[in-house]
């Protein structure tokens, strides 16, 4: 069995405190020329987490993806309002098999990434 590359991501909603349950993500893989083609995707637990991202036979490649958090209707859940209905993050994967994980601090009207591990 080889290796390969897994992602996963956790979404905290940092105005509340508490895990962000419920924000729908997808995976996407970009090509050089900028067009994006879904590989993958799914809704957050109630920790905030999505495990795997991958879609079944899916393999996470050298290249860039993006992933888009569907913000707007978690907060709408809540009663509230927020300055950015989506984020989308694109970040490369590298040679080498590796784990990505790419988490995501949300409030109403901020959020912030980084590469986790």
């Amino acid at each position: 069995m080889t290796a390969s590359n897994t992602i996963s991501t956790h979404v905290l909603d940092t105005s509340l405190g508490k895990p962000a349950r419920g924000v729908f993500v997808v995976l996407e893989r970009v090509a050089d020329d900028g067009a994006a083609m879904p590989i993958g995707g799914g809704t957050t637990d109630a920790d905030g987490r999505l495990r795997d991202l991958l879609s079944t036979g899916v393999a996470l490649e050298e290249g860039s993806y993006r992933l888009t958090f569907e913000t707007e209707q978690y907060f709408v859940s809540s009663q509230r309002s927020t300055f950015f209905p989506t984020v989308a993050i694109t970040f490369r994967v590298g040679p080498g098999a590796q784990h990505y994980h790419v988490p995501l601090l949300i409030s109403p009207f901020g959020y912030t990434t980084y590469r986790g591990s």
